[in-house]
């Protein structure tokens, strides 16, 4: 049983920084993909991020890139996600969850394997509130 911890939302005025951790325990940490999502208030679960489970390839929402970098700690089971020039239509909650990656492919496509879709993850965290104040 994986159980994801997330950490550091809070309230922040547009501009500044957020930096969201996410703490595995259970499981094997370093066979999954990571990714971030988030929900705003009304409306559906969104990507955010993902990173490959040998934290070779990200991937990022469009309305995020260039701001957000999502990167992972295999030792720390720990994701991240840095969160620069917040907007305040950035204000949801976010969550962490966890890939286990199909039983098909080469080696590099499992190792480069970067889900989007909500439907791919197992394991979700319970969430962690950011909201950006205009």
């Amino acid at each position: 049983q994986v159980q994801l911890v997330e950490s550091g939302g809070g309230l922040v005025q547009a501009g500044g920084s957020l930096r969201l951790s996410c703490a595995a325990s259970g499981g094997t940490f370093s066979n999954y993909a990571m990714g971030w999502f988030r929900q705003a208030p009304g409306k559906e679960r969104e990507f955010v991020a993902v990173i490959s489970r040998s934290a070779s390839n990200t991937l990022y929402a469009d309305s995020v890139k260039g701001r957000f970098t999502i990167s992972r700690d295999n030792v720390k089971k720990t994701v991240y996600l840095q969160m620069n020039s917040l907007k305040p239509e950035d204000t949801a909650v976010y969550y962490c969850a966890g890939a286990v990656p199909p039983g098909w492919g080469s080696w590099t496509q499992i190792e480069t394997w970067t889900p989007i879709e909500t439907y791919q993850y197992h394991f979700w965290g319970q969430g962690t509130q950011v909201t950006v104040s205009s």
